[in-house]
């Protein structure tokens, strides 16, 4: 028995802008994250000088807001990827699940029972 069987008479719809959204996000996460990581890479060319106490505490707050936004990007990237996903797979192919006997209805042979005290 074959594990999918597919919709009778479905038409699948087109590839549509998820697919182009799924091909540019390897691309938006990694160009996204080496951009996020530019102020902790300029922060330890331009604040070096100093307290060393002072200066570990100013390199220790751009890396935590770096991360930070790193992680927000991260995350918004998945869910973006989520959701093209979703969206490819609704435009997929129509599947039917097996087929299984109605028991609890009063009356399953009659469609046109519109009131349910009427059947």
């Amino acid at each position: 028995m074959n594990a999918f069987n597919r919709l009778p008479g479905f038409v699948q719809t087109a590839a549509g802008r998820e697919r182009d959204v799924l091909r540019l996000l390897p691309r938006v996460l990694v160009f996204g994250t080496l951009l996020l990581a530019l102020p902790s890479l300029a922060a330890r060319v331009f604040l070096g000088e100093g307290d060393a106490v002072e200066v570990s505490t100013r390199l220790q707050m751009v890396d935590i807001l770096a991360l930070g936004i790193a992680l927000l990007h991260w995350t918004a990237v998945l869910t973006v990827a989520i959701a093209a996903f979703i969206v490819m797979v609704m435009k997929g192919p129509a599947y039917v699940a097996d087929a299984y006997p109605l028991e609890d209805s009063e009356a399953p042979d009659s469609p046109d029972c519109r009131q349910p005290a009427s059947c």
